[in-house]
């Protein structure tokens, strides 16, 4: 009898979400960022409001907002959370259509920098 897969938990997707944006696991602010979310077992779909605590999160490790790796990981973490089918695109393509969904294609000039040192273009 086929049982239906697990759902995608917070944690899954910060998770996924770091390791697009760190594919080498350097960042120290990306593990920090995980970290919060390590044991976020609730399924992505029963958080009420992932914008605000994915953006809570990233403010509590970047109260400046000047940390380009950690907004785009706030950011596709929320764009992941609505698109749970895209987990395991290629990793540049989910980052620029996070980056598209979440700065309405018009990212700060530090994420911009951050996107073309990663070889994304929108």
């Amino acid at each position: 009898m086929p049982t239906e897969p697990d759902p995608i938990t917070l944690s899954q997707v910060v998770h996924r979400a770091v390791e697009v944006c760190d594919p080498a696991g350097t960042d120290a602010d990306l593990a920090d960022l995980f970290i919060r979310f390590e044991d976020a077992d609730e399924p992505v779909t029963a958080v009420e409001d992932i914008e605000q605590r994915m953006a809570e999160a990233a403010g509590a490790l970047d109260p400046e907002g000047d940390i380009p790796s950690l907004q785009m990981a706030a950011a596709v973490a929320t764009y992941l959370a609505f698109r749970r089918d895209q987990l395991d695109d290629d990793p540049d393509e989910i980052l620029r259509l996070a980056a598209r969904a979440e700065f309405n294609g018009n990212p700060p000039p530090a994420v911009a920098n951050w996107l073309d040192e990663q070889g994304v273009s929108g």
